[in-house]
């Protein structure tokens, strides 16, 4: 199924967005950003979809931001949807693992959607740039507030304030990059990611989500005393039991 500037699939209990505008470097423009907004919504309100993957065509970029020529037509701010953010995603608080699988060159809005994302495998000739400030504005849709969290200051400001890109490699050791795979080999690698959480028990998988994002927000006091009583609430449940029993009961090496 395809949409404006947006390829929708389904893949057993994965649900695979790829944005389709190579030839504008998968920038965003107001239309294509409205329908992953709703595709983002769809995929969350579908009990049968456990994990999101995001991607987009071509090998040339992941996605470089908004479009400049529909911004130049109409004014800066395609792409932003209110309180979901940048292609409704840098903004949006989610209940399911969101994978993104960047083929390409991640620069300004497709670098804060790759930092709102909850495991990023990157191409191995992928680059990633906060570009705005050469164009007078800055990456105010996350990329500078989770870089704040993510990395060290003087990391985060060379990146913020100099708009150069760097390499999958270099976010790879900045702990940005999950994972580096060769570009034949990265759909097919994330789709058995996605396959393998999508065969856990969803329950223990957005709880496991939801904690660590909740965690990382909170004094390490607060967010062990939640873990503790969230988790003991989960012990005596049929997939807790069910799994342990499993584990039991395998042959071992």
């Amino acid at each position: 199924m395809a949409n404006v500037g947006l390829m929708i699939e389904r893949r057993e209990s994965l649900l695979i967005l790829t944005i389709d505008r190579d030839q504008r470097r998968n920038a965003l423009d107001s239309v294509t950003s409205a329908a992953l907004d709703v595709a983002m919504d769809d995929g969350e309100r579908d009990a049968d979809v456990a994990v999101i993957i995001l991607t987009a065509t071509g090998e040339r970029a992941f996605c470089s931001g908004m479009d400049m020529k529909e911004a130049a037509a109409t004014g800066p701010g395609s792409g932003l949807i209110p309180g979901r953010g940048f292609g409704g995603i840098t903004e949006r608080r989610r209940t399911k693992p969101l994978i993104a699988a960047i083929n390409g060159a991640a620069v300004a809005g497709g670098f804060e959607i790759a930092l709102a994302c909850d495991i990023v495998i990157a191409a191995d000739h992928a680059i990633f740039a906060l570009a705005e400030v050469k164009r007078g504005m800055f990456a105010f849709a996350g990329g500078i507030q989770r870089l704040a969290r993510m990395v060290p200051r003087q990391t985060a400001l060379a990146l913020i304030l100099t708009g150069e890109p760097i390499t999958a490699a270099r976010m790879f050791e900045l702990g940005l990059v999950s994972e580096i795979v060769p570009y034949a080999d990265l759909r097919e690698r994330v789709i058995a990611i996605g396959a393998m959480i999508a065969g856990y028990p969803q329950a223990a998988v957005r709880s496991a989500k939801l904690l660590h994002d909740l965690a990382a927000d909170a004094a390490i006091e607060d967010s062990l005393r939640f873990g503790r009583a969230w988790g003991e609430a989960t012990l005596g449940s049929e997939a807790v039991r069910a799994g342990i029993t499993a584990f039991a009961n395998a042959p071992k090496a």
